[in-house]
C-alpha cells in the first residue's frame, strides 16, 4: 500500500511557461513600440507611445469607465439573452426535425447579413436606444450558441439512445439526462465565440448610434477623441475594449471548465499533453 504525497500547490512548469511567455512578448512589443515612438519623434497625434496611453488611461479613468460600465451592460444583456435564447431554440430543434429545417435557415439570414448594414435601420425603427443596441449585439451573438448547441444535442450517442429507449425513458428523461449533458461541451465553446461577439455588435451599434450623439459607450468615446484629435484617448478607449474582450473570454473559460473538469475530456488532463 503506497502513500500518496501532499497535493502539489502552484503552477507546473508547463504552466509557468503558458503564462510567462505570452506576457514576455506582450512586454517586448510594448518596449520595442514605446523606443520607436521616442527615437523616431513620432508626434501623440499621429501615433502615441505606450506610456502616454497608460497616462491617459489613468487621467481619463472617470469619462471612460463609466462608458465601459455602458458597454458592459449592452454586452452582458445581449450574451444572456443569446444564450436563454439559443438554447431553448436548440432544444426544440433537436426534439422536431421539422421545425429546425423550417426556423434554421432564418437564423443563418441572421448570421450572415452584417450587422453594420442593419444596425442603422434598428436604431431608426426602435425608439429606445439601449434597447436597439441590445438588439444588435444579439443578433451577433445568437448564432454561434444556437449552432453549436444544436450540433451538440444531435451528436448523442446513438448507444446511448437505445439503453434509453430500452429502459422506456420519456423524452424529457433522455432530454435531462442523456442529450443535454452531451451538448454542455458544444453550448459552452458556442458561449465562449459569443461572449466576444456580443462585446463587437455593442461595439457596432454604439459606433452607428454614436455618429448622431445618442450613445455614450465606449464606442462612442472612440469617435468623439477622433473628432478632437484626442489620439491618445481614442487608444485608451481601445486598449479598454480589448482588455475586456479579453476578460470576458477568460471567464467564460473558467466557467467552462469548472463545468467540465470533472468529466469531460476536453477539460481532462490539461498538464498530460504535449
Amino acid at each position: 500500500m503506497t502513500e500518496e504525497g501532499p497535493p502539489r500547490l502552484g503552477l507546473t512548469a508547463e504552466g509557468w511557461t503558458r503564462l510567462l511567455a505570452p506576457l514576455a512578448i506582450g512586454l517586448a512589443v510594448l518596449g520595442l513600440w514605446e523606443g520607436i515612438t521616442r527615437w523616431k519623434g513620432i508626434p501623440p497625434y499621429v501615433l502615441p507611445g505606450p506610456v502616454l496611453i497608460a497616462e491617459t488611461l489613468v487621467r481619463d479613468w472617470a469619462p471612460l469607465s463609466a462608458s465601459l460600465l455602458v458597454t458592459l451592460k449592452i454586452t452582458a444583456l445581449a450574451l444572456l439573452v443569446a444564450a436563454a435564447l439559443g438554447l431553448m431554440l436548440a432544444v426544440l430543434f433537436a426534439q422536431s426535425r421539422v421545425v429546425e429545417l423550417s426556423l434554421f435557415p432564418y437564423a443563418v439570414i441572421l448570421q450572415v447579413t452584417p450587422i453594420v448594414a442593419i444596425a442603422p435601420l434598428i436604431i431608426i425603427w426602435v425608439d429606445d436606444i439601449t434597447l436597439s443596441l441590445l438588439i444588435c449585439a444579439w443578433i451577433v451573438a445568437f448564432f454561434p450558441i444556437l449552432s453549436n448547441t444544436t450540433v451538440g444535442l444531435n451528436s448523442t450517442d446513438h448507444n446511448l439512445l437505445d439503453l434509453f429507449r430500452l429502459y422506456r425513458a420519456s423524452r424529457w428523461q433522455v432530454l435531462w439526462r442523456l442529450r443535454l449533458p452531451t451538448a454542455m461541451p458544444f453550448f459552452l465553446a458556442g458561449l465562449r465565440i459569443s461572449g466576444g461577439l456580443a462585446l463587437i455588435g455593442a461595439i457596432v451599434a454604439e459606433f452607428v448610434a454614436g455618429t448622431g450623439g445618442n450613445a455614450s459607450g465606449l464606442a462612442y468615446r472612440i469617435l468623439e477623441a477622433g473628432f478632437q484629435l484626442q489620439i491618445p484617448r481614442m487608444f485608451a478607449a481601445l486598449v479598454l475594449v480589448s482588455a475586456t474582450g479579453i476578460a470576458i473570454f477568460l471567464m467564460l473559460s473558467l466557467i467552462s471548465h469548472l463545468l467540465l473538469r470533472r468529466w469531460h475530456e476536453s477539460a481532462l488532463g490539461r498538464g498530460e499533453r504535449r
